[in-house]
């Protein structure tokens, strides 16, 4: 963060990736979905992007390119931001993504840390996607299936934001590649406090469980899972499935935030009222066992 004036503090934040889906104008909504989410989760609103382009105009056809650009321009329009600009590299695997500059109220920026005991969990995405992105690779998914899992990608968490800025939100977070089990590590590390989640509340997309069970999953998925083993506590009734897909690498998840308890029933509402239909209350925050997490089923 970098204080302006006593009223606006400037962010910024960087993120770019392989394609996850087929369709180029889908992709480049993703990653610009993915970029802006950041600037959400700390409580601001964006304001300029700049394009991160690695592509190869002798090896792949430039529409692509131009599809991709598309679609990302498209949902930072309807951030409300600008694009100003951009880089880009000769590569003959493409990666897309945006540097992207946000502005906050200094006081109210929302960091990782600051989750207190008795705080409430709240999850404004399912999981599951780092799933299905694999089962997209491996031709799993009917074509209803993927037009689900690019919109629940490409959906701005700008809604979400817009709401909870009404709240005190004491830590918030949004869920990508570490997983929604690796973000809420993160964010009971940061604060120096304990987290129990029940499994049985998060959101999870369709078709995961039985996905997972086919053994489609990807590789970050696993690598977060070992990651995680010793900072995590499972009770008997979360089987090996679910425990793998609290750890699913996401692409452009959702917010993880703590809320006040005798806030976040009514957040809740709000959040669904504005559209934000699969928001839950999947667990809450507690003194004991700092930087670990209980599952419950």
């Amino acid at each position: 963060m970098v204080r302006i004036s006593d009223e606006c503090a400037l962010v910024q934040t960087v993120d770019f990736f392989t394609p996850v889906v087929d369709d180029p104008y889908a992709f480049g909504q993703i990653a610009a979905a993915n970029s802006l989410s950041d600037i959400y989760a700390m409580g601001a609103e964006p304001l300029t992007v700049l394009n991160l382009v690695a592509f190869s105009v002798n090896k792949l056809d430039p529409s692509l390119l131009v599809d991709i650009l598309r679609g990302a321009a498209d949902k930072v329009k309807e951030a409300g931001a600008v694009t100003i600009g951009g880089h880009s590299i000769d590569d003959p695997e493409p990666k897309f993504g945006l540097a992207v500059t946000g502005q906050v109220h200094p006081d109210r920026l929302w960091r990782k840390g600051g989750a207190r005991p008795g705080d409430r969990l709240i999850l404004t995405k399912p999981v599951g996607v780092g799933i299905h992105t694999t089962a997209i690779k491996r031709g799993a998914l009917r074509e209803e299936e993927i037009e689900r899992v690019t919109r629940v990608m490409a959906t701005l968490n700008r809604d979400a934001a817009r709401v909870m800025r009404s709240y005190e939100i004491h830590a918030c977070t949004d869920v990508t590649g570490f997983g929604l089990l690796g973000h809420a590590f993160e964010m009971s590390r940061a604060g120096q406090v304990g987290l129990e989640i029940d499994a049985g509340a998060v959101p999870v997309l369709p078709r995961t469980e039985e996905l997972a069970r086919a053994g489609i999953v990807p590789g970050g998925t696993r690598a977060n899972a070992r990651w995680l083993a010793d900072r995590l506590s499972f009770s008997e009734t979360v089987d090996e499935v679910m425990r793998t897909i609290l750890c699913d690498a996401v692409t452009s998840g959702g917010l993880l935030a703590a809320v006040p308890e005798e806030q976040a029933v009514r957040l809740l509402e709000e959040l669904h009222r504005n559209g934000v239909v699969e928001a839950r209350i999947i667990g809450r925050v507690v003194a004991d066992h700092p930087a670990h997490i209980r599952i419950t089923g």
